[in-house]
């Protein structure tokens, strides 16, 4: 298994972040690694997202689990592996919140592929995750 998890506080209300995640098609106002992006379905468990990364071909993520307010879960196949990422919020103090981003890439050549490859998916990670943050932020204004 390959692992990588990022994390950034911030003085937005859950329902601010939650907001955003729920609004797949609107991903790219915080996401530059979204060229183009389809929900189809509701925002919910087995939902099927077709996420378009620039210059790339798209990816196919399956929701695998949702609990509204506090996290969801998505997940993508490439032949026997498997992405799995927790986007999660955790509350610090009745001011601050803890949004954090977790991937785990498993499958049988996951020991080999998940440093090839993670470090490449999860590298603007900080970047997405401030922006998300700053446009919850801006919310409460």
């Amino acid at each position: 298994m390959w692992e990588y998890e990022h994390s950034i506080e911030t003085s937005a209300a859950p329902e601010a972040i939650w907001r955003l995640w729920s609004d797949v098609e609107n991903w790219g106002a915080w996401n530059t690694e979204i060229e183009k992006i389809e929900m189809h379905g509701p925002f919910a468990t087995g939902t099927q997202i077709t996420m378009t990364p620039p210059g790339d071909d798209p990816v196919i993520l399956r929701i695998a689990e949702v609990v509204e307010d506090e996290l969801f879960v998505d997940e993508a196949r490439f032949d026997a592996l498997r992405l799995r990422t927790t986007h999660r919020i955790d509350r610090i103090d009745q001011d601050q919140i803890l949004v954090v981003y977790r991937m785990e890439i498993t499958g049988t050549s996951a020991d080999e592929a998940g440093p090839q490859i993670g470090p490449g998916i999860t590298a603007d990670w900080p970047e997405t995750m401030a922006s998300l943050v700053s446009l919850a932020e801006r919310a409460l204004r």
